[in-house]
């Protein structure tokens, strides 16, 4: 009941697809291996490189520990795509220079309110190492509290033990804090099965969410859930 919910204390936030996002990576790769390698590739080319990419990263992330495994994770991703491009050469600094991240143009807005709410701001995503690196280039790391990424803590989305280790970061209790991410799966039903309070970021507002979870096409949403029980 609402007399008795805690006020929110702390937010905690997914950052692919709900603070950061990423330029399309395929004409990028194309540009990368023109200009290092010498090679041009078409456009489906490129993007069927890029996605057998993703596809191996997506299944190895856990394995980006530190700075060492990092570099080896990038190096066997990049590999990936030799299959499809069929070209000699390194792929892993073509790879990296395709990839570019930003920041939605919502979310440092959205994160200096939450501030001035007095809130604490936690990240915690499904990622490699890199993650307190790609919040510094997107100019977001300094807007929050803290960082946690699944393959340095070794547990990932949905499950509880990320959250709680977010949680004591925040220093809050699970019914005093929000979590928002686009994900139905890793972040709402793994939020609410923490115990926290979950909201939904949907921002082609096509994600279903469970009912009574709230749901945002837009991070200027968040900041008014957050003032009351």
């Amino acid at each position: 009941m609402q007399s008795v919910a805690q006020r929110i204390r702390a937010v905690l936030l997914d950052a692919l697809g709900t603070l950061l996002t990423f330029e399309p990576p395929a004409p990028h790769l194309r540009t990368a291996l023109r200009e290092r390698l010498g090679v041009e590739v078409s456009d489906d080319v490129a993007t069927a490189a890029i996605r057998a990419e993703i596809a191996y990263y997506r299944s190895h992330l856990h394995e980006g520990r530190d700075a060492a495994s990092l570099d080896d994770l990038r190096r066997r991703s990049a590999e990936a795509m030799r299959p499809v491009l069929g070209i000699d050469g390194d792929l892993t600094g073509a790879l990296l220079a395709s990839l570019r991240f930003v920041a939605y143009p919502d979310a440092a807005p959205a994160l200096r309110e939450l501030r001035a709410l007095g809130l604490r701001l936690v990240v915690v995503s499904n990622w490699d190492a890199s993650l307190h690196q790609r919040l510094e280039e997107t100019g977001l790391a300094p807007l929050v509290d803290g960082a946690v990424a699944s393959a340095v803590l070794g547990h990932a989305k949905p499950g509880r033990a990320i959250f709680a280790h977010a949680l004591a970061l925040a220093g809050a209790p699970p019914g005093a804090a929000l979590h928002a991410g686009d994900s139905p799966d890793a972040d709402v039903t793994g939020a609410l099965a923490a115990g926290l309070r979950a909201v939904l970021v949907a921002r082609d507002g096509a994600s279903p969410a469970p009912d009574g979870v709230p749901v945002v096409r837009s991070l200027a949403e968040l900041p008014a859930l957050c003032q009351y029980p």
